[in-house]
């Protein structure tokens, strides 16, 4: 039984991290990131509530890759981080997330969904 366990552990953890070197059939043609900062993004879709200078606070789906049940937060922008198309308080939007040095995940993009 403890082999089960550990082997099913061990699945689950190198499939997500498969999972979330996909794209997810997005196009990340029009944005002006590496390659590697887009390889590293996890996707989220979300409601966008409302977004301000250094932060935006959304309303995003389970985000299984990191863990994440679906909640309500404010998260981070990065310095730079590109808002794509025209995207306002009450769109769903799908979110490009980085996990910064500090360990903490910020957005680094914002696309209408």
């Amino acid at each position: 039984m403890k082999n089960l366990t550990f082997s099913s552990i061990v699945l689950a953890f190198c499939a997500s991290g498969a999972f979330a070197q996909t794209t997810h059939g997005m196009d990340h043609s029009g944005m002006h990131m590496s390659e590697s900062q887009i390889e590293g993004a996890v996707h989220a879709t979300a409601v966008l509530n409302a977004i301000s200078e250094g932060s935006a606070n959304v309303s995003h789906d389970p985000i299984p890759e990191i863990g994440w049940p679906g909640m309500t937060m404010d998260l981070p922008l990065q310095a730079g981080a590109q808002i794509m198309g025209d995207v306002a308080p009450g769109d769903k939007v799908t979110l490009m997330l980085f996990k910064g040095a500090d360990g903490m995940y910020a957005i680094g993009a914002i696309m209408p969904n």
